[in-house]
């Protein structure tokens, strides 16, 4: 029997990401700059309640994960029916993808970015234009001229990897011009709660405009990569048919737990973010100083490097001295003379720079 497998599927290829890869045997005393998660990592109030709470892996999770809802009612303003969480925001963004485009969707990615966004899009069929910006607020008249008519936008912000940052105004100006369209724009947050002394989040616009989606991880914000916790809020409408399609039981019990504990803990972001704004200014002094070393004016816990070397070549050599860090040579858009660096403690980035120096 011949079993019959969708084209896009036997197309595709998995993105390679950031963070260890336990299937390479890494040493376990490497520090991961790779993966951009804050710098003082995990509340130790996650910590403790997972801990107190192991047994009940014996029994079901929350099938609608209720108890997160009603976290993130409070945590961010809006209602239990705008918002959803998922295994990870790569759930969502996946979920997303299979809900509300296909073949005759045009989407419209700004690159370099995060990968996701054209690989779910590319399952699901859709005819992708690319447009190639460093720094997207710069371009933005152009970028909003190419926005397509019944299709989809994807805004990462805090670009990643770029680290670039689009005002409120700015997304506003895109959301609008899409609504004329018939258009979603889905504006990826990731990042938004490690951006410093800053208040361009849009998330409370879901409840204005019907074609906005913006996507939220725990993940980086309270370092709970391995937990796989995210949500997303958008339209009544939105939600309604996400809810439909979510793979029963996909958010554990544990996550659930380590989610409302630390969305209660906001203070958590507070001493993140002033660990971020110091490192990254001593981070971008230093390794600016280097020659070869071009570092991209980023507004979070991550910094794009245009380095003279060979992107895999360094990282290579950066193994060699504990270290390890992201190459971006398959971020479209980018080659191999880029890499990514995370915000780290003071502790650990002094070492980044000092192996840096040895290998110039």
């Amino acid at each position: 029997m011949k079993i019959q497998i969708k084209s896009s599927i036997i197309r595709h290829v998995p993105v390679v990401h950031g963070g260890r890869n336990p299937s390479q045997s890494i040493d376990s005393q490497i520090i991961d700059f790779s993966s951009n998660v804050s710098p003082i990592g995990t509340p130790l109030s996650v910590k403790k309640i997972l801990k107190k709470n192991i047994e009940n892996i014996q029994h079901y999770p929350d099938f609608s994960s209720s108890t997160v809802i009603s976290s993130l009612k409070k945590y961010t303003n809006l209602e239990k029916s705008n918002l959803i969480v998922g295994n990870g925001a790569i759930e969502i963004l996946y979920n997303f993808c299979f809900a509300f485009l296909s073949k005759k969707t045009k989407v419209l990615i700004p690159i370099p970015t995060f990968q996701e966004y054209e690989t779910a899009s590319k399952l699901n069929e859709c005819q992708i234009s690319y447009f190639k910006t460093m720094n997207l607020s710069k371009n933005l008249d152009s970028f909003i001229s190419k926005i397509p008519k019944n299709g989809c936008v994807f805004i990462c912000n805090p670009n990643n990897p770029t680290g670039q940052l689009l005002l409120k105004n700015q997304l506003l100006q895109i959301i609008k011009k899409a609504k004329k369209l018939s258009t979603i724009v889905f504006v990826d947050e990731c990042f938004i709660e490690m951006v410093p002394e800053s208040n361009e989040s849009i998330i409370s616009y879901v409840k204005k405009y019907k074609n906005l989606f913006v996507l939220r991880s725990l993940t980086k914000s309270f370092a709970l990569p391995g937990i796989r916790i995210g949500y997303a809020a958008g339209s009544k409408e939105i939600i309604k048919i996400l809810q439909k399609i979510k793979i029963p039981w996909s958010v554990n019990s544990l996550a659930q737990d380590a989610a409302n504990t630390a969305l209660e803990n906001k203070s958590h972001l507070v001493k993140s973010n002033f660990v971020i704004k110091k490192e990254l200014n001593y981070l971008t002094n230093k390794i600016s100083k280097l020659n070869g070393f071009d570092c991209n004016n980023s507004s979070t816990n991550f910094i794009l490097i245009k380095i003279m070397k060979d992107s895999t070549q360094l990282q290579k050599k950066l193994l060699e001295h504990k270290i390890l860090i992201r190459d971006c040579k398959n971020f479209r858009g980018l080659n191999n003379h880029h890499i990514r660096i995370a915000v780290k403690s003071h502790k650990d980035n002094l070492k980044l720079v000092k192996a840096l120096e040895k290998i110039k």
